[in-house]
């Protein structure tokens, strides 16, 4: 394995490139950025954008996602988990899905006027929130920012159910509101652990929590009596799909109640950087990482395919699937999950008693 430095890699980075935007004919490739030889910059910078969106709910109708709602605070992730599915939503705002991704972010920092706007409409039908759909709603920056908190200060005066799932520690900031939620079964949160390997973590997700801080936090988590699970996301085959067993046992151990596992997604550009860093980390072990893929997803590296994009078919999904299912029994995992609940959702200000006392007039 070998280190940033000798990778060609900016330091503390995910991805080694900053491929073309596949909406724009032109690309410029500036000098400063260029990944060849002695050209490598040293360290990027991380330069933060206000995201003046008027609206902060999306939808979904996806059958493999478990929520039709979700919200997310930032837009880019300052992780930099270069095999990010969500690395090509950048390319909307007309940046790369490489570097930029995880260099440029979008702030928005209205985000819990406009979810305060969006629960207090009578078109809202109380239902399960996720934050953190697409980008982590914990990356670096929320420890300053506290969007992320703002918005779940929302949830609980409103008593609407969220579902949160994050690489970081800094979940357990949020612990207070997170509580009150709970009390009500109004919330959930899953700790994405891809490895428990601190060296593979710091090359694949490198300014995430390292493993030990996620297993603290869900034990945190689990005192608090929040409803935790643990979600191995994403298996790569030949690179962590051995480790399955050993995470599920740290998981039980810390006090998750709850598991699930995601195979890697590599859609657009995301095939080019994930390949570029294996042939930078693992380039005695490119080839049979790509075979494994491309077995899992019928012949190419990406298949998106509705039932078949989060598992994976074929021989070596089976292997990961049998893999999985009997350490999570083993670990006395259940499939029975309890549906949070939105029946205690309200709006406060139709309760408020100077709105009674106004009636009056």
């Amino acid at each position: 394995m070998k280190s940033d430095a000798e990778s060609n890699a900016p330091r503390g980075r995910g991805s080694g490139l900053n491929p073309g935007n596949r909406f724009e004919s032109l690309h410029l490739e500036k000098d400063e950025l260029e990944l060849d030889g002695d050209e490598v910059p040293a360290r990027v910078e991380t330069q933060f954008f206000i995201d003046h969106s008027r609206s902060i709910i999306a939808y979904n109708d996806s059958p493999d996602i478990g929520f039709n709602a979700s919200i997310n605070p930032y837009r880019g992730c300052e992780h930099g988990c270069v095999y990010c599915y969500a690395r090509p939503s950048h390319e909307y705002l007309g940046f790369s899905s490489g570097l930029d991704f995880e260099t440029k972010i979008m702030v928005k920092q209205n985000a819990a006027e406009l979810l305060r706007k969006e629960f207090s409409s009578k078109k809202w039908q109380p239902q399960v929130l996720a934050i953190s759909g697409n980008t982590d709603c914990y990356q670096p920056v929320e420890r300053r920012l506290k969007i992320t908190r703002a918005c779940l200060e929302v949830c609980a005066e409103f008593r609407n159910p969220v579902a949160i799932i994050t690489k970081n520690h800094l979940v357990t900031r949020d612990i207070d509101l997170l509580s009150r939620l709970a009390e009500i079964r109004a919330a959930r949160v899953f700790i994405s652990v891809t490895s428990l390997d601190p060296n593979l973590a710091r090359i694949l997700e490198p300014r995430t929590s390292m493993p030990s801080h996620r297993l603290a936090a869900v034990r945190e988590l689990a005192a608090a009596k929040i409803p935790v699970g643990v979600l191995i996301a994403p298996v790569i085959p030949a690179i962590n799909d051995a480790e399955i067993p050993k995470i599920l046992e740290a998981a039980a151990k810390a006090g998750a109640s709850m598991a699930s596992y995601v195979m890697l997604r590599l859609p657009h550009g995301v095939k080019q950087l994930f390949a570029d860093w294996l042939e930078r980390h693992f380039p005695d072990r490119k080839a049979k990482v790509i075979h494994r893929i491309e077995s899992i997803r019928g012949g190419t590296l990406y298949n998106a395919k509705f039932g078949e994009r989060m598992k994976g078919e074929g021989i070596f999904a089976e292997q990961i699937e049998k893999l999985f299912s009997v350490a999570f029994r083993r670990q006395g995992f259940t499939k029975n999950r309890a549906e949070l609940a939105t029946e205690h959702f309200r709006r406060p200000e139709l309760e408020s008693p100077d709105r009674h006392q106004l009636n009056l007039f």
